[in-house]
């Protein structure tokens, strides 16, 4: 299955898109990725983002239902939409790290004026600055962060129709999970309506009936 130009719809369809792959990470995890004493959960993210940022899922990892170990973010179009969106994305990613909770971050976005050289250049500005520009012709990023001894970032820039990859997300500093998010993404995208599909693969949203 193809990644697909979610630019071109409105921030809306991607937010129930959004929703619905959460949850489909979180149950194939749970369903026999995760070593026993580990689960996944999905919980709201808070935050005074652009709205549907603020209410989007995010997949959390916690060790016997109690830590926070772990945790999966996919980028939506709001934490880039105004410079405050995306520094409270960026303080909030930061933070976990700073407090050795492991993070894989998923942006299926085109890089906008505010993270030119992507998301992962601008969280990762804040541990060690360090050069990166994305190969020819791929510039949406996949990236996961070991907060081990010494953090360290898994970098896979991806582009508008590859297959996405699957991802390690870290538990321990020395174990991890692929994370599958190509089967996931597939069901996500099997399940939903006909016309959202239609509408990312044309670009073209139908207009509302008058009443």
């Amino acid at each position: 299955m193809p990644i697909h130009d979610w630019s071109r719809v409105p921030s809306g369809l991607f937010h129930d898109f959004h929703q619905s792959w959460s949850i489909r990470i979180k149950d194939a995890l749970n369903s026999g990725y995760l070593s026993r004493g580990f689960a996944a959960f999905v919980e709201q993210r808070g935050g005074p983002n652009e709205i549907y940022a603020s209410r989007a899922n995010r997949i959390v990892v916690k060790h016997h239902l109690g830590r926070i170990i772990a945790v999966i973010e996919i980028v939506s179009p709001g934490n880039k939409d105004s410079r405050a969106a995306l520094r409270d994305f960026v303080d909030k990613t930061v933070d976990c790290l700073r407090k050795g909770i492991h993070v894989l971050i998923i942006d299926l976005f085109h890089p906008t004026q505010r993270d030119p050289y992507g998301i992962h250049k601008v969280i990762w500005d804040e541990i060690v600055e360090e050069e990166f520009t994305f190969p020819e012709g791929k510039d949406l990023i996949l990236v996961s962060y070991e907060t081990g001894g010494e953090r360290t970032a898994y970098i896979e820039p991806v582009a508008v129709g590859e297959a996405l990859p699957d991802m390690p997300l870290f538990l321990t500093n020395d174990l991890h999970v692929m994370v599958p998010l190509e089967s996931t993404y597939q069901a996500t995208w099997d399940a939903s309506p006909e016309e959202l599909r239609i509408a990312v693969e044309t670009g073209v949203v139908p207009e509302p009936e008058a009443q």
